[in-house]
Protein backbone atom coordinates (compact mmCIF):
# COMPACT_ATOMS: atom_id res chain seq x y z
CA UNK A 1 0.00 0.00 0.00
CA UNK A 2 1.43 3.32 -0.70
CA UNK A 3 1.90 5.44 2.10
CA UNK A 4 -0.58 8.55 0.87
CA UNK A 5 -3.56 5.71 0.86
CA UNK A 6 -2.00 3.96 4.57
CA UNK A 7 -2.24 6.58 6.36
CA UNK A 8 -5.00 7.14 8.76
CA UNK A 9 -5.62 10.32 10.66
CA UNK A 10 -5.82 11.22 14.94
CA UNK A 11 -7.50 14.56 16.54
CA UNK A 12 -6.33 14.98 19.44
CA UNK A 13 -8.66 17.28 21.74
CA UNK A 14 -6.75 17.86 25.61
CA UNK A 15 -6.15 21.27 27.04
CA UNK A 16 -2.98 19.71 28.26
CA UNK A 17 -0.08 20.30 25.80
CA UNK A 18 2.11 17.97 27.27
CA UNK A 19 -0.46 15.43 26.72
CA UNK A 20 -1.09 16.45 22.94
CA UNK A 21 2.61 16.51 22.01
CA UNK A 22 2.85 12.72 23.63
CA UNK A 23 0.15 11.64 21.74
CA UNK A 24 0.91 12.78 18.63
CA UNK A 25 4.30 11.34 18.31
CA UNK A 26 3.14 7.93 19.77
CA UNK A 27 0.72 8.08 16.73
CA UNK A 28 2.99 9.63 14.49
CA UNK A 29 5.27 6.56 15.22
CA UNK A 30 2.22 4.20 14.05
CA UNK A 31 1.61 6.37 10.36
CA UNK A 32 -0.91 8.01 11.66
CA UNK A 33 -1.56 12.47 10.46
CA UNK A 34 -2.11 13.84 13.80
CA UNK A 35 -3.88 17.41 14.73
CA UNK A 36 -3.82 18.78 18.35
CA UNK A 37 -6.58 21.08 19.14
CA UNK A 38 -7.06 22.48 23.21
CA UNK A 39 -10.57 23.50 23.27
CA UNK A 40 -14.29 21.97 21.65
CA UNK A 41 -14.11 24.42 19.33
CA UNK A 42 -10.67 24.14 18.40
CA UNK A 43 -12.58 20.13 17.43
CA UNK A 44 -15.03 21.43 15.40
CA UNK A 45 -12.92 23.62 13.61
CA UNK A 46 -10.88 21.18 12.40
CA UNK A 47 -13.89 18.81 11.67
CA UNK A 48 -15.19 21.40 9.08
CA UNK A 49 -11.32 21.63 7.31
CA UNK A 50 -10.85 17.84 7.54
CA UNK A 51 -11.82 14.11 8.16
CA UNK A 52 -10.09 12.16 11.60
CA UNK A 53 -10.73 8.46 11.33
CA UNK A 54 -9.91 8.66 15.71
CA UNK A 55 -10.72 11.28 17.96
CA UNK A 56 -9.33 11.47 20.99
CA UNK A 57 -11.24 13.82 23.81
CA UNK A 58 -10.33 14.84 27.08
CA UNK A 59 -13.38 15.10 28.75
CA UNK A 60 -12.44 18.31 30.64
CA UNK A 61 -11.31 21.39 28.80
CA UNK A 62 -10.13 23.72 31.73
CA UNK A 63 -14.25 24.51 32.25
CA UNK A 64 -15.34 23.04 29.34
CA UNK A 65 -17.00 19.50 29.25
CA UNK A 66 -15.76 17.76 26.26
CA UNK A 67 -18.99 15.60 26.94
CA UNK A 68 -20.89 18.27 25.29
CA UNK A 69 -19.23 17.55 22.47
CA UNK A 70 -19.55 14.08 21.76
CA UNK A 71 -23.12 14.12 19.68
CA UNK A 72 -21.85 16.98 17.53
CA UNK A 73 -18.72 14.99 16.54
CA UNK A 74 -20.67 12.19 15.55
CA UNK A 75 -23.48 14.39 13.67
CA UNK A 76 -20.74 16.16 11.88
CA UNK A 77 -18.17 13.14 11.20
CA UNK A 78 -20.62 9.60 11.56
CA UNK A 79 -17.70 7.26 10.58
CA UNK A 80 -15.10 8.51 12.85
CA UNK A 81 -14.62 7.03 16.27
CA UNK A 82 -14.01 8.80 20.03
CA UNK A 83 -11.77 7.66 22.74
CA UNK A 84 -12.61 9.33 25.52
CA UNK A 85 -9.31 10.35 27.91
CA UNK A 86 -10.19 10.19 31.64
CA UNK A 87 -8.89 10.39 34.98
CA UNK A 88 -9.74 7.53 37.01
CA UNK A 89 -12.42 9.77 39.18
CA UNK A 90 -14.75 10.17 36.46
CA UNK A 91 -14.90 7.07 35.26
CA UNK A 92 -18.84 6.57 35.14
CA UNK A 93 -18.32 9.73 33.08
CA UNK A 94 -16.34 7.79 30.33
CA UNK A 95 -19.63 5.02 30.32
CA UNK A 96 -21.69 8.14 29.95
CA UNK A 97 -19.67 9.32 26.35
CA UNK A 98 -19.42 6.16 25.25
CA UNK A 99 -23.49 5.60 26.02
CA UNK A 100 -23.25 8.63 23.74
CA UNK A 101 -21.60 7.38 20.79
CA UNK A 102 -18.14 7.04 22.19
CA UNK A 103 -15.73 3.69 21.32
CA UNK A 104 -13.68 3.20 23.84
CA UNK A 105 -11.90 5.44 26.46
CA UNK A 106 -8.47 5.67 28.08
CA UNK A 107 -7.51 6.33 31.60
CA UNK A 108 -4.93 8.54 32.94
CA UNK A 109 -2.18 8.43 33.39
CA UNK A 110 -1.26 6.74 30.29
CA UNK A 111 1.39 5.00 28.57
CA UNK A 112 2.70 4.88 24.99
CA UNK A 113 1.62 1.39 24.63
CA UNK A 114 -1.72 1.82 26.43
CA UNK A 115 -2.29 5.15 23.43
CA UNK A 116 -1.31 2.41 20.56
CA UNK A 117 -3.58 -0.71 21.79
CA UNK A 118 -6.74 2.04 22.07
CA UNK A 119 -6.32 3.58 19.13
CA UNK A 120 -5.40 0.03 16.94
CA UNK A 121 -8.50 -1.58 19.04
CA UNK A 122 -10.92 1.29 17.66
CA UNK A 123 -9.32 1.10 14.33
CA UNK A 124 -9.29 -2.53 13.82
CA UNK A 125 -13.67 -2.62 14.84
CA UNK A 126 -13.98 0.49 12.46
CA UNK A 127 -12.51 -1.89 9.27
CA UNK A 128 -14.17 -4.96 10.09
CA UNK A 129 -17.76 -3.09 10.33
CA UNK A 130 -16.57 -1.48 7.29
CA UNK A 131 -15.61 -4.81 5.49
CA UNK A 132 -18.89 -6.63 6.60
CA UNK A 133 -20.98 -3.67 5.03
CA UNK A 134 -19.00 -4.19 2.14
CA UNK A 135 -19.31 -7.95 2.26
CA UNK A 136 -23.46 -7.54 2.53
CA UNK A 137 -23.00 -5.22 -0.48
CA UNK A 138 -20.87 -7.23 -2.26
CA UNK A 139 -22.94 -10.96 -1.38
CA UNK A 140 -26.63 -8.46 -2.86
CA UNK A 141 -25.23 -7.73 -5.91
CA UNK A 142 -22.63 -10.42 -7.22
CA UNK A 143 -23.65 -13.59 -5.42
CA UNK A 144 -23.45 -16.66 -7.80
CA UNK A 145 -20.99 -14.86 -9.72
CA UNK A 146 -17.69 -16.23 -11.19
CA UNK A 147 -16.65 -13.54 -12.84
CA UNK A 148 -12.63 -14.03 -13.11
CA UNK A 149 -13.13 -17.47 -14.01
CA UNK A 150 -12.49 -17.80 -17.56
CA UNK A 151 -11.39 -20.31 -20.31
CA UNK A 152 -11.57 -17.54 -23.31
CA UNK A 153 -8.45 -16.16 -24.34
CA UNK A 154 -9.98 -13.04 -25.51
CA UNK A 155 -11.24 -12.20 -21.60
CA UNK A 156 -8.06 -13.69 -20.17
CA UNK A 157 -6.12 -11.05 -21.97
CA UNK A 158 -8.53 -8.53 -20.58
CA UNK A 159 -7.67 -9.79 -16.92
CA UNK A 160 -4.29 -9.35 -17.31
CA UNK A 161 -4.37 -6.05 -18.71
CA UNK A 162 -6.90 -5.37 -15.91
CA UNK A 163 -4.38 -6.33 -13.33
CA UNK A 164 -1.69 -4.07 -14.56
CA UNK A 165 -4.33 -0.91 -14.45
CA UNK A 166 -5.02 -2.22 -10.86
CA UNK A 167 -1.48 -2.13 -9.43
CA UNK A 168 -1.54 1.74 -11.07
CA UNK A 169 -3.21 3.92 -8.63
CA UNK A 170 -4.75 6.40 -11.88
CA UNK A 171 -8.20 6.96 -12.75
CA UNK A 172 -10.20 4.25 -15.02
CA UNK A 173 -12.97 4.46 -17.36
CA UNK A 174 -15.00 0.90 -17.22
CA UNK A 175 -16.80 0.69 -20.54
CA UNK A 176 -19.01 -2.31 -22.17
CA UNK A 177 -22.57 -2.88 -22.90
CA UNK A 178 -25.32 -3.32 -19.73
CA UNK A 179 -24.85 -6.28 -17.61
CA UNK A 180 -21.02 -7.41 -18.77
CA UNK A 181 -20.11 -6.50 -14.40
CA UNK A 182 -18.49 -2.83 -14.44
CA UNK A 183 -19.29 -2.73 -10.84
CA UNK A 184 -18.31 -6.23 -10.38
CA UNK A 185 -14.72 -5.20 -12.15
CA UNK A 186 -14.24 -1.69 -10.33
CA UNK A 187 -14.50 -3.87 -6.88
CA UNK A 188 -11.83 -6.32 -8.07
CA UNK A 189 -9.55 -3.11 -9.69
CA UNK A 190 -9.85 -1.78 -5.77
CA UNK A 191 -9.51 -5.48 -4.24
CA UNK A 192 -5.85 -5.98 -6.60
CA UNK A 193 -4.88 -2.19 -6.26
CA UNK A 194 -2.67 -0.34 -2.97
CA UNK A 195 -5.85 0.90 -2.06
CA UNK A 196 -7.19 -2.73 -1.42
CA UNK A 197 -7.83 -1.82 2.79
CA UNK A 198 -9.11 1.38 2.18
CA UNK A 199 -13.07 2.53 1.60
CA UNK A 200 -14.60 1.89 -1.72
CA UNK A 201 -17.95 3.96 -2.09
CA UNK A 202 -19.98 3.77 -4.77
CA UNK A 203 -22.19 6.36 -6.50
CA UNK A 204 -25.44 5.45 -8.72
CA UNK A 205 -25.35 8.93 -11.14
CA UNK A 206 -28.43 8.03 -12.67
CA UNK A 207 -30.20 8.14 -9.53
CA UNK A 208 -29.38 11.72 -8.25
CA UNK A 209 -29.25 15.10 -10.17
CA UNK A 210 -28.53 18.35 -9.71
CA UNK A 211 -27.87 19.16 -6.11
CA UNK A 212 -28.66 16.29 -4.95
CA UNK A 213 -25.68 14.71 -7.22
CA UNK A 214 -23.12 17.32 -5.74
CA UNK A 215 -24.41 16.98 -2.14
CA UNK A 216 -24.22 13.08 -2.31
CA UNK A 217 -20.04 13.43 -4.13
CA UNK A 218 -19.02 16.45 -2.07
CA UNK A 219 -21.85 17.12 1.38
CA UNK A 220 -23.41 19.92 1.49
CA UNK A 221 -23.82 22.41 4.58
CA UNK A 222 -26.73 22.34 6.61
CA UNK A 223 -29.58 25.06 5.23
CA UNK A 224 -27.55 24.58 1.68
CA UNK A 225 -31.34 23.24 0.39
CA UNK A 226 -34.55 22.29 1.07
CA UNK A 227 -34.40 19.59 3.78
CA UNK A 228 -30.43 20.05 4.32
CA UNK A 229 -31.32 19.74 8.37
CA UNK A 230 -27.75 19.05 9.00
CA UNK A 231 -24.20 18.98 7.84
CA UNK A 232 -23.58 16.15 5.98
CA UNK A 233 -20.02 14.88 4.51
CA UNK A 234 -20.12 13.37 1.02
CA UNK A 235 -18.93 10.19 -0.75
CA UNK A 236 -15.34 11.79 -1.33
CA UNK A 237 -14.98 12.03 2.69
CA UNK A 238 -16.17 9.15 3.26
CA UNK A 239 -14.10 7.14 0.85
CA UNK A 240 -10.63 8.98 2.09
CA UNK A 241 -7.96 7.07 0.61
CA UNK A 242 -9.94 4.86 -1.08
CA UNK A 243 -12.14 4.32 -3.80
CA UNK A 244 -14.90 6.18 -5.07
CA UNK A 245 -17.09 4.41 -8.00
CA UNK A 246 -19.17 6.57 -10.44
CA UNK A 247 -21.52 4.22 -11.79
CA UNK A 248 -23.07 5.09 -15.45
CA UNK A 249 -21.00 9.00 -15.06
CA UNK A 250 -22.39 9.77 -18.14
CA UNK A 251 -25.67 10.64 -17.05
CA UNK A 252 -24.84 13.41 -14.41
CA UNK A 253 -25.45 17.01 -15.54
CA UNK A 254 -23.70 19.86 -16.29
CA UNK A 255 -23.29 21.78 -13.12
CA UNK A 256 -21.95 18.40 -11.89
CA UNK A 257 -19.79 18.00 -14.53
CA UNK A 258 -18.55 20.99 -13.43
CA UNK A 259 -17.55 20.09 -9.96
CA UNK A 260 -16.04 16.64 -10.89
CA UNK A 261 -13.75 18.39 -13.46
CA UNK A 262 -12.08 20.85 -10.30
CA UNK A 263 -12.08 17.65 -8.26
CA UNK A 264 -9.61 15.73 -10.78
CA UNK A 265 -7.53 18.71 -11.59
CA UNK A 266 -6.68 19.57 -8.26
CA UNK A 267 -8.18 17.43 -6.09
CA UNK A 268 -10.26 20.20 -3.60
CA UNK A 269 -13.93 20.81 -3.73
CA UNK A 270 -16.81 22.53 -1.43
CA UNK A 271 -19.39 21.17 0.39
CA UNK A 272 -22.35 22.18 -1.34
CA UNK A 273 -23.41 26.16 0.64
CA UNK A 274 -20.33 26.13 1.73
CA UNK A 275 -16.90 28.26 0.56
CA UNK A 276 -14.23 26.42 2.81
CA UNK A 277 -12.07 24.28 0.58
CA UNK A 278 -11.27 20.96 1.87
CA UNK A 279 -9.10 18.48 -0.06
CA UNK A 280 -9.29 14.65 -0.97
CA UNK A 281 -7.21 11.32 -1.39
CA UNK A 282 -9.30 8.91 -3.65
CA UNK A 283 -8.80 7.19 -6.73
CA UNK A 284 -11.71 7.66 -9.11
CA UNK A 285 -13.39 4.31 -10.74
CA UNK A 286 -15.87 5.79 -13.36
CA UNK A 287 -18.13 3.75 -15.94
CA UNK A 288 -20.49 4.03 -18.81
CA UNK A 289 -22.50 2.24 -21.19
CA UNK A 290 -22.42 5.22 -23.54
CA UNK A 291 -20.91 6.48 -26.50
CA UNK A 292 -19.08 9.35 -24.31
CA UNK A 293 -17.30 10.60 -27.44
CA UNK A 294 -20.74 11.22 -29.26
CA UNK A 295 -22.20 13.11 -26.03
CA UNK A 296 -18.98 15.31 -26.58
CA UNK A 297 -20.44 16.15 -30.52
CA UNK A 298 -24.02 16.51 -29.33
CA UNK A 299 -22.94 18.64 -26.06
CA UNK A 300 -24.35 16.74 -23.52
CA UNK A 301 -20.81 15.69 -22.09
CA UNK A 302 -17.45 18.03 -21.34
CA UNK A 303 -14.77 16.93 -23.38
CA UNK A 304 -12.26 18.08 -20.93
CA UNK A 305 -14.14 16.16 -18.12
CA UNK A 306 -13.88 13.13 -20.63
CA UNK A 307 -9.80 13.48 -20.98
CA UNK A 308 -9.69 13.39 -16.95
CA UNK A 309 -12.07 10.64 -16.71
CA UNK A 310 -10.30 8.38 -19.26
CA UNK A 311 -6.75 8.38 -18.31
CA UNK A 312 -7.43 4.62 -18.44
CA UNK A 313 -9.66 2.81 -20.49
CA UNK A 314 -11.24 -0.86 -20.11
CA UNK A 315 -13.52 -2.13 -22.40
CA UNK A 316 -15.54 -5.19 -20.57
CA UNK A 317 -16.11 -7.80 -23.71
CA UNK A 318 -19.76 -8.98 -23.60
CA UNK A 319 -20.83 -12.50 -23.05
CA UNK A 320 -21.00 -13.26 -26.90
CA UNK A 321 -17.13 -12.14 -27.13
CA UNK A 322 -16.68 -14.97 -24.04
CA UNK A 323 -18.55 -17.36 -25.87
CA UNK A 324 -16.61 -20.23 -24.12
CA UNK A 325 -17.87 -19.18 -20.57
CA UNK A 326 -21.16 -19.06 -21.20
CA UNK A 327 -22.27 -22.60 -20.01
CA UNK A 328 -19.41 -23.09 -17.19
CA UNK A 329 -21.41 -19.67 -15.90
CA UNK A 330 -24.91 -21.33 -16.52
CA UNK A 331 -23.80 -24.17 -14.51
CA UNK A 332 -22.28 -22.18 -11.63
CA UNK A 333 -25.68 -19.61 -11.42
CA UNK A 334 -27.67 -22.88 -11.58
CA UNK A 335 -25.63 -24.64 -8.60
CA UNK A 336 -26.21 -21.32 -6.59
CA UNK A 337 -29.80 -21.19 -7.36
CA UNK A 338 -30.53 -24.70 -6.45
CA UNK A 339 -29.44 -23.81 -3.26
CA UNK A 340 -31.78 -21.29 -2.72
CA UNK A 341 -34.88 -22.72 -4.14
CA UNK A 342 -34.21 -26.12 -2.32
CA UNK A 343 -36.05 -28.02 -5.20
CA UNK A 344 -33.76 -30.84 -5.51
CA UNK A 345 -30.56 -31.34 -8.01
CA UNK A 346 -31.49 -29.77 -11.69
CA UNK A 347 -29.41 -29.80 -15.07
CA UNK A 348 -29.85 -28.26 -18.70
CA UNK A 349 -31.03 -30.01 -21.00
CA UNK A 350 -28.59 -30.52 -24.39
CA UNK A 351 -31.24 -28.42 -26.47
CA UNK A 352 -31.10 -25.96 -23.48
CA UNK A 353 -27.65 -25.80 -23.26
CA UNK A 354 -26.86 -25.10 -27.38
CA UNK A 355 -29.82 -22.76 -27.30
CA UNK A 356 -27.95 -20.96 -24.16
CA UNK A 357 -24.47 -21.45 -26.34
CA UNK A 358 -26.29 -19.59 -29.33
CA UNK A 359 -28.27 -16.93 -27.88
CA UNK A 360 -26.61 -13.64 -28.50
CA UNK A 361 -27.38 -12.30 -24.71
CA UNK A 362 -27.89 -8.67 -25.45
CA UNK A 363 -28.34 -8.55 -21.20
CA UNK A 364 -24.77 -9.89 -20.93
CA UNK A 365 -23.99 -11.87 -17.37
CA UNK A 366 -26.73 -10.27 -15.88
CA UNK A 367 -29.63 -11.87 -18.53
CA UNK A 368 -27.77 -15.33 -18.14
CA UNK A 369 -28.18 -14.86 -14.41
CA UNK A 370 -31.55 -14.04 -14.48
CA UNK A 371 -32.46 -16.62 -17.17
CA UNK A 372 -31.06 -19.42 -15.23
CA UNK A 373 -33.12 -18.55 -11.84
CA UNK A 374 -36.32 -18.37 -13.90
CA UNK A 375 -35.12 -21.65 -15.16
CA UNK A 376 -34.75 -23.16 -11.87
CA UNK A 377 -38.33 -21.23 -10.46
CA UNK A 378 -39.95 -22.33 -13.65
CA UNK A 379 -38.66 -25.81 -14.73
CA UNK A 380 -41.80 -28.81 -13.72
CA UNK A 381 -38.81 -31.41 -13.92
CA UNK A 382 -35.72 -31.67 -12.99
CA UNK A 383 -34.74 -30.82 -16.75
CA UNK A 384 -34.29 -27.57 -17.77
CA UNK A 385 -35.16 -26.56 -21.06
CA UNK A 386 -35.05 -23.11 -23.10
CA UNK A 387 -38.33 -22.32 -22.58
CA UNK A 388 -37.93 -22.67 -18.70
CA UNK A 389 -35.06 -19.44 -19.33
CA UNK A 390 -37.47 -17.75 -21.45
CA UNK A 391 -34.96 -18.04 -24.72
CA UNK A 392 -35.60 -20.02 -27.91
CA UNK A 393 -34.30 -23.30 -29.43
CA UNK A 394 -31.74 -22.75 -31.85
CA UNK A 395 -32.43 -22.95 -35.59
CA UNK A 396 -29.95 -25.45 -36.77
CA UNK A 397 -30.70 -28.22 -34.15
CA UNK A 398 -32.13 -31.41 -34.97
CA UNK A 399 -34.55 -30.25 -32.37
CA UNK A 400 -34.25 -26.40 -32.62
CA UNK A 401 -30.55 -26.56 -31.24
CA UNK A 402 -27.38 -25.67 -32.12
CA UNK A 403 -25.04 -28.62 -33.54
CA UNK A 404 -23.19 -30.06 -30.96
CA UNK A 405 -19.75 -28.88 -32.00
CA UNK A 406 -20.62 -25.88 -29.55
CA UNK A 407 -19.44 -22.44 -30.11
CA UNK A 408 -18.93 -21.17 -33.54
CA UNK A 409 -15.44 -21.91 -34.32
CA UNK A 410 -13.52 -21.89 -37.80
CA UNK A 411 -13.14 -25.38 -39.59
CA UNK A 412 -16.21 -26.20 -37.37
CA UNK A 413 -19.90 -27.55 -38.13
CA UNK A 414 -21.32 -24.30 -38.48
CA UNK A 415 -22.92 -22.12 -41.33
CA UNK A 416 -21.18 -19.12 -43.17
CA UNK A 417 -24.00 -16.64 -41.12
CA UNK A 418 -23.10 -18.48 -37.69
CA UNK A 419 -19.54 -17.48 -38.66
CA UNK A 420 -20.31 -13.86 -39.78
CA UNK A 421 -22.62 -13.46 -36.44
CA UNK A 422 -19.60 -14.50 -33.81
CA UNK A 423 -17.33 -12.21 -35.99
CA UNK A 424 -19.52 -9.41 -36.02
CA UNK A 425 -20.09 -9.82 -32.21
CA UNK A 426 -16.47 -9.96 -31.19
CA UNK A 427 -15.66 -6.57 -32.97
CA UNK A 428 -18.41 -5.10 -31.71
CA UNK A 429 -17.58 -5.70 -28.09
CA UNK A 430 -14.03 -4.24 -28.66
CA UNK A 431 -14.78 -1.38 -30.69
CA UNK A 432 -15.31 2.21 -29.07
CA UNK A 433 -17.78 2.80 -31.70
CA UNK A 434 -20.31 1.24 -34.46
CA UNK A 435 -18.02 3.53 -37.05
CA UNK A 436 -14.78 2.38 -35.96
CA UNK A 437 -16.46 -1.42 -35.87
CA UNK A 438 -17.32 -0.85 -39.35
CA UNK A 439 -13.89 0.24 -40.30
CA UNK A 440 -12.44 -2.92 -38.87
CA UNK A 441 -15.20 -5.15 -40.86
CA UNK A 442 -14.21 -3.06 -44.00
CA UNK A 443 -17.98 -2.21 -44.32
CA UNK A 444 -20.07 0.73 -44.30
CA UNK A 445 -21.87 1.77 -40.56
CA UNK A 446 -25.47 1.45 -42.14
CA UNK A 447 -25.21 -1.80 -43.49
CA UNK A 448 -23.13 -2.93 -40.07
CA UNK A 449 -26.82 -1.69 -38.61
CA UNK A 450 -28.35 -3.84 -40.72
CA UNK A 451 -26.08 -6.86 -39.89
CA UNK A 452 -26.61 -5.95 -36.27
CA UNK A 453 -30.13 -6.25 -36.25
CA UNK A 454 -30.57 -9.27 -38.80
CA UNK A 455 -28.27 -11.17 -36.36
CA UNK A 456 -30.18 -9.78 -33.28
CA UNK A 457 -26.93 -7.75 -32.07
CA UNK A 458 -28.56 -4.49 -31.91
Amino acid sequence: MNEDAAAWSALVVDDDAGVRQSIRLCLENDGARVLGVATANGALEALERSRFDIVLLDLWLGQESGLSIVPEILRREPDSSIIVITAYASFETAVQAMKLGAADYLPKPFTAGQVRAAVRRVLESSRMKQRLTELEEQLGETSGDTFFESTSPTYLNFLKTAARVAAADCGVLLRGESGTGKNILARWLRAHSSRAGAPFVSVNCPALSGDLMISALFGHKKGAFTGAMADTAGKVQQAEGGTVFLDEVGDITPEVQARLLRFLNDRSYERLGDPKERAANVRIIAATNRSLEQDVKSGRFREDLLFRLNVVTLTLPSLRARAEDVLPLARHYLAFFEGGQRRGVRTFSPEAEHAMVSYPWPGNLRELRNAVERGTILAPSALIEPEDLGIPRAANHPEGGLSRSGPAVLGGDVSIEVLEREHIARVLARAASLESAARILGIDATTLQRKRKRYGLA
